[in-house]
């Protein structure tokens, strides 16, 4: 395909409707049902903690008739629920939504609450640390010197604790019993009933030591104000840490959004006015100055320019645009001032979708996640069995004083336990990828892309559009009885009246080189040979060999077999019976094709080259890009088929192309990869889309999902290995062996790593550097 025949990206919309922000501010909560035969509606999720709260959402959801599927994001906070609206409405999910204890909100109004969510974290987060440092250091004070135990130990400090515990425990501690208690009437413990449960056990038993002591065993009426204190305080700070981790993994959709232009300066009528970029229409002229952002794709009809679409395509290096040109909104204007008409608006810029994108895949759910999810449904309620477990058999088998040491014990296995890991282990890298993903200009279109990416073994790489330029070029010219640009004015000016691909490449030299043509007389196309037509009062013949066979000399030939020899289409030139040029045109490949095929190899990709071209020609190609797996002559019907042949030798592989005659194969292999200056069908049919022509970022697209998948890898081993190893410590495993009982201050600073330690790996995705800088 030509390049003047190709249009920028157009990400396709799902076949079902979609009920989102940009569109309809996100969902009607009325009692009507939502037209269409099938809609997908995208919710905000307000409450979800742990993998625990995001099962028991998605049961909530999917036990409604009508609901085909539900996915809910704990990274995201994000519900996605594909749904017939002839049997269930959105007010219906919103309802079961908020009957499973949580909160159904626009996602309009999403960003904002969250931002709320993060104030009150930090307001409870100060008062827990202001009333629990003095309760921690009254619990020192036993450890006074002898001088001063007399004057410090006294039942008005035990009092003050229990004061100063209670408002850490009723007030910064009551989002987890608020939570703590609807899981519990759900039927679905979480991690708010296993902290609520924690904290409650030391303060609970502590006020009953302090207010009735004689009724305990002697010896255990101890105090556990700090640590009933200390949990809550940690578990919040661990929380509002983990909330502003979010806050900078979810930074990318934030800076797509911030590329939206408020307004645009409109011609109408002959009057410029200034308009808010929602009031553009397709058909408006927009007129953009120097440094200004455009608001709307269009086309440039007057000017010129160099733009950044460095965060639409991940193409460092501004580009020229001159009239005929498509242009992106949200790219900046560098130095020239130019006008365009706007072709797409609102929801259907590029722009637009790319963001759609974005927010759809962070809210996919990859196969390796489905462990988490089945995990999850039984995690809470095994970890309060094994509490239980755990205290009686302190209390069977434990050494003096045996209540007390339960109860430490049993409040550490609570604590200690931490779901939250594996709730974020995926969406938090998948959020992360994915945004860094879109600024390089590469486009997951689902989560399940990522995992299947990072398993191929093989790329195959369609030639045309895809490894080279896709548009004829003039490539040599060799003069012989004129000066070179005599020669080529002689060719274009015949081959400026055809309209084949090969001439248009000729008249483009020679315009680029400023050479006016002339006219000529008699043209006569002759199919499969040349054209001949008369100039400047002489015969003027150019075309194939055969075409002007007899007047070839052998200086001559050796140059066209040469350049035919790299498989490029050789033309000749004769005039009155004297050849005086011979020319090569090829489609050349792109700038960066050599290195990113070089850089496919250091992964330890196989790379093969399929096309429809002759073998000589893509023989020749290959050679200069570094491929030697070319399978040529494929008829389009027949790509998908060669896809399917690698895949039946247990190859795992990824396709990709650009072209219409791609889709199949696109379709067939394992993970496709369009070009986003392709056609329409390719992106449709194509897992992953890169915005820019550029074959390196396909190798971006490569690495960045392997390092994706290595991330949530080690965030399940880790949230994995953490509980298997800390929970028996926690229950007193090493006592025995060493005396050692983990302390549930410490049991809740680990638990709050656990979720740090697996938002801090994922974010590290931001530091992904590009094949292209």
């Amino acid at each position: 395909m030509n390049a003047e025949e190709r249009e920028p990206i157009v990400c396709a919309a799902p076949e079902i409707s979609s009920v989102t922000a940009s569109d309809v501010r996100h969902a009607d909560f009325g009692d009507s049902a939502v037209d269409g035969a099938e809609v997908e509606v995208k919710l905000g999720v307000r409450g979800m903690t742990c993998a625990a709260c995001v099962r028991r959402v998605e049961r909530a959801i999917n036990k409604l008739p009508g609901v085909k599927s539900a996915s809910v994001n704990l990274a995201t906070e994000r519900a996605k629920v594909d749904l017939n609206p002839a049997l269930v409405t959105v007010a219906r999910i919103k309802n079961a939504i908020d009957q499973a204890g949580y909160e159904a909100i626009d996602i309009a109004t999403a960003r904002p609450e969250s931002e709320i969510d993060l104030v009150r974290f930090r307001r409870e987060l100060v008062v827990a640390a202001i009333f629990t440092v003095p309760v921690v250091a009254i619990a020192m004070l036993p450890m006074a010197s002898e001088t001063m135990r007399a004057f410090l130990v006294t039942p008005l400090w035990s009092w003050l604790s229990l004061v100063l515990a209670s408002v850490v425990q009723l007030y910064s501690g009551r989002r987890f019993y608020r939570a703590g208690v609807s899981a519990l009437r759900h039927k679905s413990p979480d991690m708010n009933t296993l902290v609520m449960l924690g904290s409650s056990a030391a303060y609970l038993y502590s006020l009953l030591a302090l207010a009735a002591p004689r009724l305990f065993p002697p010896g255990t009426a101890h105090l556990y104000f700090e640590a009933s204190c200390t949990i809550i305080s940690l578990i919040l700070l661990g929380k509002y840490l983990e909330a502003k981790s979010r806050g900078k993994a979810s930074q990318a959709i934030r800076r797509l959004l911030e590329l939206e232009p408020r307004t645009a300066r409109v011609i109408r009528g002959g009057v410029e006015v200034e308009l808010e970029a929602a009031q553009v229409v397709p058909g408006d002229l927009v007129r953009v100055r120097p440094g200004e952002r455009l608001a709307v794709d269009g086309v440039i009809i007057e000017g010129e320019s160099y733009i950044d679409q460095s965060m639409l395509t991940g193409e460092s290096i501004p580009v020229v645009k001159r009239v005929g040109d498509e242009v992106i909104g949200g790219s900046v204007n560098h130095r020239g001032a130019f006008v365009f008409r706007a072709t797409r608006v609102g929801a259907t810029t590029v722009l637009a979708q790319i963001i759609r994108l974005v927010e759809a895949t962070q809210n996919e759910k990859p196969p390796i996640q489905a462990l988490a999810d089945r995990i999850a449904a039984v995690f809470v309620p095994a970890v309060m069995i094994i509490a239980t477990v755990t205290v009686a058999l302190w209390l069977l088998f434990g050494p003096a004083p045996t209540l007390s040491y339960a109860l430490v014990a049993g409040v550490s296995v609570l604590v200690i336990a931490c779901p939250c890991a594996m709730g974020l282990a995926t969406p938090a890298a998948i959020m992360v990828a994915s945004g860094k993903a879109a600024e390089l200009g590469i486009l997951f279109r689902k989560g399940t892309a990522f995992e299947a990416l990072a398993k191929v073994d093989t790329v195959v790489l369609d030639k045309t559009g895809t490894i080279t330029q896709g548009t004829p070029v003039l490539t040599d010219i060799r003069a012989f009885s004129v000066q070179e640009r005599e020669a080529l004015r002689l060719v274009a000016s015949l081959e400026a009246n055809s309209e084949h691909p090969i001439a248009q490449a000729v008249v483009s030299a020679a315009k680029a080189r400023g050479i006016d043509l002339a006219s000529v007389q008699g043209f006569v196309a002759e199919p499969g040979y040349g054209v001949r037509a008369e100039l400047e009062g002489r015969t003027i013949r150019v075309g194939s060999e055969r075409y002007v066979r007899g007047f070839i000399g052998e200086s001559a030939c050796a140059v066209g077999q040469a350049m035919a020899a790299a498989g490029k289409t050789v033309l000749y030139g004769e005039r009155q019976g004297e050849l005086f040029a011979v020319l090569a045109v090829s489609d050349p490949p792109k700038a960066g094709s050599k290195e990113a095929v070089a850089r496919f190899r250091s992964l330890g990709l196989r790379v093969t080259m399929l096309t429809g071209d002759n073998a000589q020609s893509a023989k020749a190609v290959g050679r200069e890009v570094g491929i030697e797996e070319v399978l040529a002559e494929v008829m389009p019907a027949e790509k998908a088929g060669a896809v399917r042949a690698l895949q039946s030798s247990k190859a795992k592989v990824a396709f990709i192309g650009d072209g219409i005659n791609d889709a199949p194969a696109l379709a067939q292999a394992d993970a496709g990869l369009a070009i986003g200056t392709g056609t329409d069908i390719a992106v449709e049919s194509a897992d992953v889309v890169l915005m820019s022509g550029d074959l390196r970022s396909a190798v971006n697209a490569v690495a960045l999902a392997r390092r994706t998948v290595r991330t949530i890898v080690l965030n399940f081993i880790w949230a994995y290995g953490y509980n298997v190893l800390l929970i028996p410590v926690a229950a007193g495993a090493l006592f025995p062996l060493f005396g050692v009982l983990l302390s549930p201050m410490v049991a809740a600073a680990a638990m709050s790593v656990s979720s740090l330690f697996v938002l801090t790996n994922s974010l590290r995705l931001r530091r992904f550097r590009s094949a292209l800088s």
